[in-house]
């Protein structure tokens, strides 16, 4: 079994704002909470000039343009016992021609790199196919989000087959859902929305859709087009505002003015999803065939929209089989056309969100890190005989910083203890040595530690428990909700009585995470919906907790849910209220 104990991440990161940098945040956050015993850290690129304030997991920074701090944060990888580096690798992000300045990190480096390549040229310039070779020869596995990648990979670079892997750009996981009251919240009510959101730049074809909305209002007068996102940092340094004035100037120069929208804000998630969800029909109509991804396709196919693209590699091979529309370059006419079909045929549009939101599941996040998790395991080998030091790196489930401790070779893990102290009830609380003491019956908190180990083995090679025992798990918390005072239970007899009928904040808190954790991470689909169901229903108690530890184990759970349902207002809310609590507390 593969010893993974040190995970570090190397890309742009949140606040930082592009593509990117929100990979690197979901692609860790993801990782972290599908393995929550793997201790993870981040270096963080910076782009001249600007200064970040990152969240705690970013350790390390390293300015774009300075040779010493490559230098200095692979030395310092090094000494931390790194098990393995997940690189993000983008031509401009990285200092020197092409890049070139993450080679003096890499070429330092002593762990296996796992590197995730975002763009991968047709015909790369002589310095472009110089730098990604020596990147390719540095790393030891590579992954890309297309087949069309791994082709290039494969006859540009001449990579073997097996040192290649295709993981798909991740999406959250969020619910199958109408528009209509995205739009009532968001103020598009009876409008019709055609949506593009993503940085806003000359390559985005923005001006294509705008120059089809004249086809589009025709046959669908209330048809409202909403550009959502920001100008590019890079092209408001160089050139201000000039480009999405020129967009303004044209919608009005075209008489479309009132059914085209700015909204000119870098949004968070749950205000990005908001959007997403209240559209009707998505369009990436970029510019450029030489796309090998886009994560706003990713997540608007991800969410079950219609969307109408032009055919950049990314979108011919995931809008394929009518999963999408594809129209060519910069051609307005058939744009229009095609986004007017889809609007004034709620047949043809709903069939092709369902089929978008129904292939797209293999895509969530949690899929994801499972897949990376898989990759990273590959090349680290088995059962290392290696110690390491850990030099305050936060652990990615909790954000707890892990002190300075010296780690070995873990033993095998055994789960016949625990599958023995399991009957048709659900776990018992004690043990005589290794017999089931009965008379002491069963509890929630026991019940619901062994719901969230059940979901959580299997992230790195551990065998996973039968899946009867994990619906058992489950059908004691279900059993041990009560309605009627909207609590759960804790403790039962062994002759199924149960003791109370209200337990103990902690036990309640304690099932809250444990339903979040199922509900994110558990293999089952339905048993994912019962429990996002369930916490829904139990987690208003919370409010009124006056328990610190119960605080813990709701945040804990909110944590987990709010990662999954950014959208839900009322999680969120309860969120920085016990957030607050637990402040006022250690004050």
């Amino acid at each position: 079994m593969s010893m993974l104990r040190r995970v570090a991440f190397i890309g742009n990161h949140l606040p930082r704002r592009c593509g990117i940098a929100t990979f690197t945040h979901d692609l860790h956050r993801a990782v972290a909470m599908s393995a929550p015993d793997i201790a993870t850290c981040i270096v963080a690129m910076n782009d001249p000039g600007s200064v970040y304030d990152y969240p705690l997991p970013v350790q390390f920074q390293v300015r774009d343009n300075c040779l010493d701090d490559y230098r200095r944060a692979a030395a310092d990888l090094n000494d931390a016992g790194i098990d393995i580096v997940s690189l993000q690798h983008e031509f401009g992000i990285f200092g020197g021609e092409a890049g070139a300045n993450i080679l003096e990190m890499v070429s330092r480096l002593k762990m296996p790199i796992v590197t995730t390549l975002h763009t991968v040229l047709a015909e790369p310039s002589p310095v472009q196919r110089a730098v990604l070779d020596q990147l390719i020869d540095a790393s030891a596995k590579l992954v890309v989000m297309s087949e069309k990648g791994r082709h290039f990979l494969r006859t540009v670079h001449g990579v073997p087959p097996a040192k290649m892997e295709v993981i798909p750009h991740g999406i959250p996981e969020y619910p199958f859902i109408e528009p209509e009251d995205a739009k009532a919240k968001l103020g598009f009510s009876g409008k019709s929305v055609i949506l593009t959101f993503g940085l806003l730049s000359q390559s985005k074809g923005i001006e294509t859709v705008i120059d089809a909305m004249p086809v589009i209002i025709k046959s669908c007068p209330n048809a409202v087009y909403v550009v959502l996102g920001a100008t590019h940092p890079n092209l408001v340094r160089n050139q201000g505002e000039a480009y999405r004035n020129s967009l303004i100037t044209r919608a009005r120069d075209l008489g479309v003015a009132d059914h085209v929208v700015f909204c000119n804000q870098f949004v968070d998630q749950a205000t990005l999803l908001e959007h997403i969800s209240m559209c009707d029909v998505y369009v990436t109509p970029y510019l450029n065939e030489a796309q090998m991804t886009s994560g706003t396709l990713a997540y608007s196919y991800g969410l079950g929209k219609a969307v109408v693209s032009t055919p950049y590699w990314h979108a011919q091979e995931l809008l394929a089989d009518g999963r999408g529309i594809l129209v060519p370059f910069s051609d307005a006419a058939t744009t229009g056309i095609a986004i007017a079909e889809l609007l004034t045929d709620d047949i043809r549009r709903h069939a092709m969100r369902k089929r978008a939101y129904a292939t797209s599941r293999s895509m969530t996040w949690p899929r994801i890190a499972k897949s990376y998790l898989s990759a990273f395991a590959d090349v680290r080998g088995p059962d290392p005989r290696r110690r390491g030091q850990l030099n305050g790196f936060v652990n990615g489930s909790n954000g707890h910083v892990v002190g300075r401790q010296e780690l070995f070779t873990a033993p095998e893990l055994r789960t016949a203890n625990l599958v023995a102290m399991c009957d048709s009830t659900g776990l018992l609380q004690h043990a005589v040595h290794c017999v089931p003491d009965r008379s002491h019956g069963y509890c929630i908190d026991d019940n619901a530690r062994a719901l969230m180990l059940a979901c959580c083995l299997g992230n790195d090679g551990e065998p996973r428990l039968d899946g009867k025992l994990t619906t058992r798990f489950a059908a004691f918390i279900q059993h041990a909700w009560n309605p009627d005072t909207l609590r759960f239970r804790n403790f039962m007899s062994y002759d199924r009585r149960w003791l109370e009928p209200v337990g103990s904040e902690d036990s309640h808190g304690r099932t809250l995470w444990a339903l979040a954790i199922c509900g994110a991470m558990d293999d089952e689909p339905s048993r994912r919906g019962w429990a996002v169901n369930l916490f829904q229903t139990a987690i208003g108690s919370a409010e009124n907790f006056t328990s610190p530890r119960a605080w813990a184990f709701t945040l804990l759970g909110l944590d987990a849910y709010c990662a999954m349902s950014p959208s839900d207002l009322a999680a969120d809310r309860m969120r920085h209220l016990l957030a607050d609590s637990s402040s006022i507390c250690r004050a």
